[in-house]
């Protein structure tokens, strides 16, 4: 369970990054029905950390209070070329012994490369540094194009607001759909957005822009039971077929079949969690059409079972699951 975090400042700290961390783990949201992480800020020589832009933090605790996190985390900071504190590589791989949780953001990959973390693994950093990544760390299967890559409990993510969906991603895994969008309601993000998403979106020209997708898409939300051709979708948006798929690739990130099947997904962690439906119902609400479907859905992308994701989530008590 995903309880207690450590969050590990190295010299050059980039104020958004650390800030995307704080953001999702160290802010109380009880009270909205979310999650509560222990949070601590750690480095190898407490004291001010001096950060991008002229700034500086101010950190009281070492890197011993990384001991026992549940997860290890690094935000981007200065460089490939930074050196990484031996003290700070022996943190990040006494966290990969334990078996706990170790997460990246941005440039925060060169200090999980230095520690030995991404051998053997596939990773991913902003695509501004994926070069350097590959250069300095040929071990690793570098890719450029992706938000975050989750590899045997060691997640990288790309650039900037990247680390957000790393993090969100982390907290559904370990805590459920219901956690994640509590966190995503309140720093007012998407709470969806995928893993295979590209990094980089890019909108079309002014004089392409015909209408916005956004209307298209809450209709594909709002009736994922439906069956959703492309041609259906196309008509909806008044476009061509073969426009309607380039612009939502280029506005949206990934093709209409892959960001549909993601919705359902998440429609039905959601009535897995918070109602007791049996799966049939679920899959039909959710637009699988079949709990066999929906199951080759969940251990493909989720790895887990619909069942085993419901033993782990659900908001009912042992006696009702028994009845589902």
């Amino acid at each position: 369970m995903l309880r207690s975090i450590a969050v590990i400042a190295i010299p050059d700290l980039a104020p958004f990054e650390f800030g995307v961390l704080a953001e999702v783990f160290g802010i109380d949201r009880s009270e909205h029905g979310g999650p509560t992480f222990d949070f601590h800020v750690v480095t190898a020589d407490p004291g001010v950390v001096a950060m991008k832009n002229g700034l500086g933090l101010v950190v009281s605790e070492g890197l011993e209070a990384a001991a026992h996190a549940d997860l290890v985390a690094v935000p981007a900071f200065g460089s490939s070329e930074t050196e990484i504190d031996p003290r700070v590589v022996e943190t990040l791989r006494a966290a990969e012994r334990r078996g706990a949780w170790v997460l990246s953001v941005c440039s925060g990959a060169f200090a999980l490369a230095a520690a030995g973390l991404l051998d053997g693994r596939r990773s991913t950093t902003h695509w501004m540094h994926a070069d350097d990544l590959a250069r300095v760390c040929p071990g690793t299967e570098v890719d450029p194009d992706v938000l975050f890559v989750e590899d045997r409990r060691v997640i990288t993510g790309a650039g900037t607001a990247a680390g957000i969906d790393a993090c969100l991603h982390l907290v559904r895994q370990e805590l459920g759909a219901a956690a994640a969008n509590v966190i995503a309601r309140r720093m007012v993000v998407p709470p969806q957005r995928d893993g295979g998403q590209a990094q980089f979106i890019q909108s079309p020209p002014e004089h392409e822009r015909v209408s916005s997708l956004a209307a298209v898409t809450s209709w594909m939300v709002d009736n994922l039971a439906e069956d959703q051709p492309v041609s259906v979708l196309a008509r909806r948006a008044l476009m061509s077929e073969r426009t309607f798929a380039r612009r939502f690739r280029a506005e949206l990130g990934a093709t209409p079949a892959a960001w549909l099947n993601r919705q359902r997904l998440i429609r039905a962690q959601q009535l897995l969690e918070q109602s007791d439906l049996g799966l049939e119902r679920i899959a039909e609400e959710s637009g699988f059409g079949s709990a066999s479907v929906m199951r080759h859905h969940f251990v493909r992308t989720l790895k887990t079972t619909p069942n085993a994701y419901r033993r782990a989530f659900s908001c009912l008590d042992d006696e009702a699951l028994l009845t589902v």
